[in-house]
Parts: C-alpha cells; structure tokens; sequence
C-alpha cells in the first residue's frame, strides 16, 4: 500500500488526503505501517494515527461485514508503540471479531519484518528453556509458529503486490515469502488502485500455476 504521500501531490492535495484516499481505496481498515514511518514529520505521523483511529473505530460500528464473512482481525507488529487512543481501538477490533474463524485480516501496524523474525527467535529460546528441552536446536518450523502471523496456520503467501513503482520488499513478509510467492509491482500509487490494476495479477498468478501444474 505504497504512493499515498506521491499522489497527494500529484493531485495538489495534503499529506494526510492521500492517506485517507488510501483508506478508502482498500475499503476496509488494513494497513502496512511500518517502524520507518516513524521518522516522518510530526504532522504526517500524527495525521496517520488519527486516521487509523478513525478507520478501526468504523470498522467496529460495520463488524457485522467482518462476521458476515467470518473474518477475524489480527495486528501484526508492536501496537504498543501506538498511541493509547489507537491501542485501545485495535483491541476493541479484535476482540470484537475473535470468534471468526473462515479468514483472517492481518493489520500490521507498526511492523517489520526482521523485528518479528527476531522476535520469532527469541521466543523459541523462551520455550526451549521453559521446557527445559535436552535439545537446543531451533528449526524452521519452531520460527514458523512463533511469527506474528501465525495465528490460525495461515497458508503459505501467493501473492505480494507492492504499489507505486517501487521494486523493493521494504522489510515486509520477508520470512514469509517462499520460493513460489509471486512478487509483483504496480506503478499505479496506491489510492488509485483498483480492479483494472488487480484483474491483471490475479490472471498472471493464474498462468503461473496453471504453467507448473502441466510440467509436473
């Protein structure tokens, strides 16, 4: 969900308009908000607080969408390092659809990819010593289950669509995308974002499997 700032001032807007015209985009409160946004100006930072706030507060007053589709809302990365106020909105979120089990929404916000790999790691540690294990080996699937995406044996990643033209992961789901996750960037920026953009990624995803599966 990349270009919001850059189409802002491609269409003579504020900051904080592409932001919200991202939100909208989606159609529903997901994010990738990552530790580096941080370093924005205090404004920006501030402005995407209020919107996350606001987004997650509507998505509370909609939750009927979410059971409807039997969607449970997951926060990926360090909310704590969010504002009380925002915190407080992310649990009434989750909590309010912890009892959904078909799909799961991943929200990652604050997130970074070598922190939760880091955080996967450490927490293996913690178990080995918990349960005084004779053996001290940590293996990929020990990693595996501790990532902050885990919740509900998520299936491996097809797909990651990067928007705006940059060709680079940005330390996202980088543990999580395997040798036949399909990578793809677009250069439309994210607000602008929509089926016409995504028709095509699905197809060519498509053309992939459909190519393997005649040369097993």
């Amino acid at each position: 969900m990349d270009g919001n700032g850059r189409y802002a001032r491609m269409n003579h807007k504020a900051v904080q308009q592409g932001h919200s015209d991202g939100f909208i985009a989606l159609r529903c409160c997901v994010s990738a908000y990552a530790f580096e946004n941080f370093k924005r100006t205090e404004e920006e930072v501030e402005a995407l607080m209020m919107l996350a706030e606001e987004k997650l507060v509507e998505l509370c007053e909609h939750g009927d969408l979410l059971d409807e589709y039997g969607v449970r809302l997951n926060v990926v990365g360090k909310p704590q390092l969010l504002p009380d106020s925002v915190q407080k909105a992310v649990q009434k979120a989750e909590n309010m659809t912890c009892h959904n089990n078909r799909a799961i929404l991943n929200l990652c916000m604050p997130y970074a990819s070598r922190d939760e790999m880091a955080l996967a790691v450490e927490s293996c540690v913690q178990d080995s010593v918990t349960k005084e294990r004779e053996d001290s080996y940590i293996l990929e699937e020990d990693v595996d289950s501790q990532l902050l995406t885990s919740l509900g044996s998520r299936p491996p990643l097809d797909i990651l669509v990067r928007t705006s033209g940059v060709k680079r992961l940005s330390d996202f789901m980088l543990w999580q995308c395997l040798e036949n996750t399909q990578l793809q960037f677009s250069s439309t920026y994210w607000p602008d974002f929509g089926i016409v953009d995504f028709i095509p990624i699905i197809l060519d995803y498509q053309r992939m499997v459909w190519s393997k599966r005649l040369f097993v």
